[in-house]
């Protein structure tokens, strides 16, 4: 508890401001979706305009580190929230695809920088003691922002400004702790790279994995208002729906995590794949708005939503910890890259079947990834449990250095090149 307090206090101002900035962010992106739909924006382009928030969001993760580096946490977090409140208040006045598109990739950039900036503060913040703590912490922040921002959507009509003037002020307040704060920003090393392919050789099943829960998390966060105001649901239910697929991961990860600590990752991520596959066949087959399809959608993404923690743990299980931060990254590459293709290709699906291919395409994608991970136990054996690094949170779309997700991530700026393990899965 003491831990806890010391944590807390020392880091307030910066979780401070990255509660408003996900609250913010968490109803942004569910308002747009609602929103396109109501605007008669086709399923396809409403998709692929949402998508390229992740476009910037790749983009903005590689070259943050190097801006941080140059100017400072403090300045650059200020500077990429004023960005990002002004770039919604924007879309708010222009509506149109082309419009949105290019301004939803400009918030993914601002995102991600910002993103950056709270991880390496934190992680310099953290050591052997604290670090768990603050993790969760930081874990609990960003989850229960994003879920909890889904429910503003019920403050005001869609169609007016006043959530798009609602989301300017909440991500312009989130710098006001960071820039008042007394503390000295940290030090910033820039992380080692490494390429797709040497990720394949460490890990195929880590990396595809990653490509896999980015599709998903991605097609959720993107594709989902659009599917729940196309099914009729009014925005109260919008809002509920989103929630309710958020949420849930605050209180799955930890557990699903520690028990891959204690069997094979690979049998937790089939399982995890299995049964989220199964919960999203039932939401498609029960009445949309009835208490058992929340509760149908709250197993489905509370399930879903940890595949990537799950995943960068088996990538970590193949490294040495000096090794991980470099990985990490390129684990986060992959992820984005999921993310943007995951909401075309479903938003494609339903332009052509109709709302209900959401659930049908990630009922496929789950399917095909525990296929997949069946297929990698037959051909290589398991990680010793004394080999297994520890299991640490880490949100999809959220971590884009990874320096914070990783133990021992302070030794990977001195860490060798990254070279594949002999028992890569």
């Amino acid at each position: 508890m003491r831990v806890a307090r010391e944590a807390l206090s020392a880091n307030s101002a910066l979780l401070f401001g990255m509660a408003l900035l996900t609250l913010g962010a968490g109803l942004q992106a569910t308002l747009l979706g609602v929103r396109a739909t109501l605007d008669g924006f086709s399923t396809f382009v409403t998709g692929t305009v949402m998508a390229s928030y992740y476009v910037g969001f790749v983009v903005g993760s590689r070259a943050a580190p190097a801006l941080v580096k140059r100017v400072g946490h403090i300045r650059v977090f200020a500077a990429l929230t004023s960005t990002a409140a002004a770039t919604i208040l924007v879309q708010g006045v222009f509506v149109g695809a082309w419009q949105w598109g290019l301004l939803r990739a400009v918030s993914g950039v601002c995102l991600a920088g910002i993103y950056v900036v709270a991880e390496s503060w934190l992680n310099d913040r953290a050591d052997r003691r604290s670090r768990g703590v603050l993790l969760a912490l930081y874990m609990a922040v960003i989850y229960v922002g994003l879920g909890s921002g889904q429910l503003l959507l019920n403050l005001a009509d869609p169609v007016g400004y006043e959530l798009f003037i609602l989301i300017g002020v909440l991500i312009s307040l989130a710098a006001v702790p960071m820039a008042l704060t007394a503390q000295r920003a940290p030090e910033f090393a820039l992380p080692r790279r490494v390429s797709f392919r040497e990720l394949l050789a460490i890990s195929p099943l880590g990396a595809a994995g990653a490509v896999f829960s980015g599709a998903t998390a991605g097609t959720l966060f993107s594709v989902g208002p659009v599917y729940a105001a196309s099914s009729g649901l009014d925005t109260a239910a919008v809002a509920t729906f989103m929630a309710s697929s958020i949420l849930p991961a605050v209180v799955l990860q930890l557990p699903l995590g520690r028990l891959s600590d204690r069997v094979d990752r690979r049998t937790v991520l089939i399982a995890i794949a299995v049964t989220a596959a199964l919960a999203a066949a039932a939401a498609s087959r029960l009445p949309a708005g009835s208490p058992v399809f929340f509760f149908a959608v709250a197993a489905y993404g509370g399930l879903s939503l940890t595949t990537y923690a799950v995943c960068l743990a088996h990538v970590n299980d193949h490294l040495q910890p000096a090794q991980m931060v470099a990985a990490s990254a390129t684990v986060l590459l992959a992820n984005g890259i999921g993310s943007v293709l995951g909401p075309i290709v479903v938003s494609g699906a339903m332009q052509l079947k109709g709302p209900g291919a959401f659930f049908g395409s990630i009922i496929v994608l789950h399917a095909v990834f525990a296929l997949y991970a069946a297929w990698r136990m037959r051909r290589a054996g398991a990680v010793p449990s004394p080999d297994k690094t520890r299991f640490v949170s880490a949100p999809p779309q959220v971590a884009p250095t990874g320096r914070l997700a990783v133990p021992e991530a302070k030794a990977a700026d001195a860490a060798p090149e990254v070279e594949p393990s002999d028992a890569a899965s």
